[in-house]
């Protein structure tokens, strides 16, 4: 039996091929190249594939402090095969996540504060709650030889932190490129990039790699603003925000499930009698 939330690889595209959604899509991403533009025009930082962390004050305690969300981050990582692939967070990722290859373990997401999952990483939670504007955040964690395929994200009112944790020695060789330029990741160090670009990344060591990603709205204009406001409330009625947080919260109750049985197993173990 599969667990709930797993939906099975080669019945994916089937699910997700209903002419309904395929139409709401096709639309979806008309409307996001019109609003990309505009909001180009009206951001108040530069519209380019990275910008300058220094720019955003409210990620510079990431840096200081990150030797700390690191060691949460091991914690969780413990418990590694509990974690969820993004493909089964979100299914219409199918195509660049496969077989659990790159893992998600999700602290905010498509609205919702993940409690049970923030009472893990309680330091890293509480820095990420002093973030003006935050929309997700979760440790994503790529195996070892994969390859993230060439992808763009939805909105250009969203700018994209990454925090490095666990970075493989050869750190050249697990980079992320973003439009035309290509970046490694370093631990402590936060890169932020627009994630409308398209973009892939490379692990082509045999270390995993981890880093903190998180979302924050793109200082605007007002008028950038509120589109950004309406676009995100409207998408909350779509299959593709209701699917991410109902699968969510599912594998929330299974990470949970699963550290409970495995504190009890080490209890069991270390009782003398």
């Amino acid at each position: 039996m599969k667990e709930p939330g797993n939906t099975d690889v080669a019945a994916r595209p089937r699910q997700l091929a209903h002419p309904v959604r395929k139409r709401v899509k096709r639309l979806g991403k008309r409307l996001t190249r019109w609003m990309a533009r505009h909001q180009a025009r009206v951001s108040l930082v530069p519209d380019a594939p990275f910008l300058d962390a220094e720019r955003f004050p409210s990620l510079a305690p990431f840096e200081e402090n990150w030797r700390e969300i690191e060691a949460e981050a091991r914690g969780v990582l413990r418990h590694r095969e509990a974690i969820p692939g993004f493909e089964d967070i979100s299914p219409d990722q199918y195509r660049i996540a496969t077989e659990r290859n790159w893992r998600t373990f999700v602290l905010y997401g498509f609205g919702d504060r993940l409690e049970s999952n923030c009472a893990q990483m309680p330091v890293t939670a509480e820095m990420l709650s002093r973030v003006p504007t935050l929309r997700v955040a979760w440790l994503s964690i790529l195996a070892p030889g994969y390859h993230i395929p060439a992808h763009s994200g939805v909105t250009k009112g969203i700018l994209r932190a990454h925090l490095g944790l666990i970075i493989p020695t050869a750190r050249e060789k697990c980079r992320i490129r973003v439009g035309d330029e290509v970046r490694p990741w370093a631990p402590g160090e936060v890169l932020v990039l627009d994630d409308t670009y398209n973009h892939e990344v490379w692990n082509e060591t045999d270390e995993e790699r981890v880093i903190l990603l998180f979302d924050f709205d793109r200082p605007m204009r007002w008028s950038g603003r509120a589109m950004n406001r309406v676009f995100l409330w409207l998408i909350r009625f779509s299959a593709f925000y209701r699917d991410p947080l109902r699968n969510s919260r599912d594998a929330e109750k299974r990470f949970a499930e699963a550290t409970r049985r495995a504190d009890a197993a080490i209890e069991q173990m270390s009782d003398p009698s």
